[in-house]
């Protein structure tokens, strides 16, 4: 059986490395033959994408280069105004810390919804940054931020899964739970 070296000190034998690249192609395949319709997706989980929220500093709420949309920072505001603050692992659970980033997910959507005109629009789902609000011992972040992967897989199918960080931070803005950033591909 022969290997195929990765990096210095790591081989994979091509066996392994065959299987996992036919399968990957397959699932993309299989992906690409289901109907994409991610607003038919938001319609049937109930989801109302609410105006989106604005800036409240001096940028904007994303910016287009090629075909890379990056998302600016959002939170979990309501449609009200109101936003889940307050820390994970001191006061927030992370069933709540869960939502809010759901609510976040449905946030982003909104910018994307009103930059794109069309979600369909959206080709993949690359890169997640999640920021938690958190108490130094807590170290739950990636179980938070699963709200949004969650939700934006739910939508997007395997054009959804993406690349994430998930951190603790010492504070946010406003006291905000959580604030995530989003980058994705677009078609032309």
């Amino acid at each position: 059986m022969s290997k195929i070296r990765v990096f210095p000190g790591f081989a994979i034998p091509s066996v392994i490395l065959a299987a996992a690249f036919f399968t990957s192609a397959n699932a993309q395949d299989g992906a690409s033959q289901q109907p994409y319709d991610p607003e038919a997706r938001l319609k049937a989980l109930g989801i109302e994408l609410p105006d989106p929220p604005q800036p409240v500093a001096n940028y904007v709420n994303g910016v287009q280069s090629g075909n890379l949309i990056f998302l600016a920072g959002k939170g979990p505001k309501r449609a009200d105004g109101t936003e889940i603050v307050g820390k994970l692992g001191a006061g927030i659970s992370i069933e709540e810390g869960y939502e809010g980033a759901r609510l976040t997910a449905i946030n982003q959507l909104a910018v994307l919804k009103l930059m794109l005109g069309d979600l369909s629009r959206v080709k993949r789902v690359v890169k997640v940054l999640g920021m938690v609000n958190s108490d130094p011992d807590f170290v739950q972040q990636p179980a938070v931020i699963n709200g949004f992967s969650d939700l934006l897989v739910e939508v997007f199918g395997e054009r959804g899964r993406h690349a994430r960080s998930a951190v603790g931070v010492a504070s946010l803005p406003r006291g905000q739970a959580v604030e995530i950033e989003l980058i994705v591909e677009i078609e032309d």
